[in-house]
């Protein structure tokens, strides 16, 4: 029983060599990837990319910090900023709550008896 599935195992194998630089072959999926790609390859003392010289030191700082964190700690690090958005968006809620019902409050409170304050 093991002659043939090692025979025709031996029959499936192929030693074609695939050229995967061929554009026609093998398309890039996404445009840019492997300029992007590329350019992680060549040692850090080379000139940083193109889109590194357009971002201040903080930003380069932030982006290190990053990449330098393990894959939970940054999720942990979206989690935070995810909730942050959240609460400045309460928050931005509230003042435009607050700016209308004194807007409001203003115009309806002449003296007919309906005064609305802010929350």
């Amino acid at each position: 029983a093991e002659a043939p599935r090692a025979h025709m195992e031996d029959s499936l194998l192929s030693f074609e060599k695939l050229d995967r630089a061929s554009p026609d072959l093998w398309p890039e999926q996404l445009p840019g990837v492997a300029e992007f790609a590329a350019s992680f390859k060549s040692p850090i003392s080379s000139s940083p990319p193109k889109w590194m010289a357009q971002l201040e030191n903080d930003d380069q700082e932030m982006l290190k910090e990053l990449g330098s964190l393990t894959t939970a700690n940054l999720m942990e690090k979206v989690r935070g900023l995810q909730n942050l958005a959240y609460q400045l968006g309460l928050d931005e809620c509230e003042l435009t709550l607050g700016w209308a019902l004194n807007s409001l409050s203003q115009k309806v409170g002449d003296g007919r008896g309906l005064i609305l304050t802010p929350c």
